[in-house]
């Protein structure tokens, strides 16, 4: 399971955040575990509680919305999921599976890890309620988001690193690829309106200037490196994985 930001945490009792078996949850045919023969798949139903967040926000994914959205009543969607956190837990594994690789690993493994944040970053681009959704959760990994942490603990394999140093690592990468593709669509919004963002660098300004945050003063003399947030991710993700020791 992934708890704060993206951690992937086992749990005693075997339970997920919702209060499902993961067994129950994963390892059945999607079908509901009682009545009469279904009318919709749970795979149809995730989809459509995909798009709505897509398209509306996470808010807006009620069981009420989705049901709406499939032409089914409300109560029988219960049989698929039995409340909001479960969906969610369809949801997060469900678009995982874009998270395929194309590409066979290098054995550069601080490359493959690269790869691998840039994947996510792309998947939490497509669908920006990704990573508000994995903070302050447990999770329970599904079939797809197994297959890809099987992908990036393969690309550790060169390192020296054991297996819990390993989790560690993609918890951290993981995490990583949500704060900012968080910070990122929160910067977006703060640049459609340019007099909020005028305030802000006016009042860094005054800030730097009054003598007494010299260390700012300096840091913001700086040179502007670019701040376009592909370079400033590639950036903080070089400096991050550059810095990882493999052996320990």
């Amino acid at each position: 399971m992934r708890g704060r930001s993206g951690q992937v945490v086992v749990r005693g009792d075997g339970s997920d955040a919702g209060g499902v078996d993961p067994q129950q949850l994963w390892l059945d045919s999607g079908r509901p575990r009682k009545g009469r023969k279904p009318a919709f798949s749970r795979a149809a139903i995730t989809a459509a509680a995909v798009a709505l967040a897509d398209a509306e926000g996470i808010d807006a994914v009620t069981m009420r919305r989705v049901a709406s959205e499939v032409g089914a009543g409300v109560m029988s969607l219960y049989s698929y999921a039995p409340d909001k956190e479960t969906l969610l837990q369809l949801m997060v594994d469900h678009v995982s599976g874009e998270l395929s690789p194309a590409d066979p690993l290098t054995g550069d493994w601080r490359a493959d890890l690269k790869a691998i944040a840039h994947a996510q970053r792309g998947l939490m681009l497509r669908h920006p309620w990704l990573p508000g959704a994995l903070f302050n959760r447990r999770w329970s990994l599904g079939p797809n988001t197994l297959a890809f942490l099987e992908h990036a603990l393969a690309a550790l394999r060169p390192t020296a690193l054991d297996g819990g140093a390993k989790l560690e690592v993609f918890s951290l990468i993981t995490g990583f690829a949500a704060r900012l593709v968080a910070d990122e669509i929160a910067q977006a919004a703060l640049s459609a309106s340019p007099e909020r963002a005028a305030a802000e660098a006016r009042y860094l300004a005054a800030v730097a200037a009054d003598g007494h945050h010299p260390e700012l003063a300096e840091a913001l003399s700086a040179p502007v490196r670019p701040l376009t947030p592909d370079a400033t991710f590639a950036r903080l993700l070089d400096r991050m994985v550059d810095g990882l020791d493999a052996g320990s």
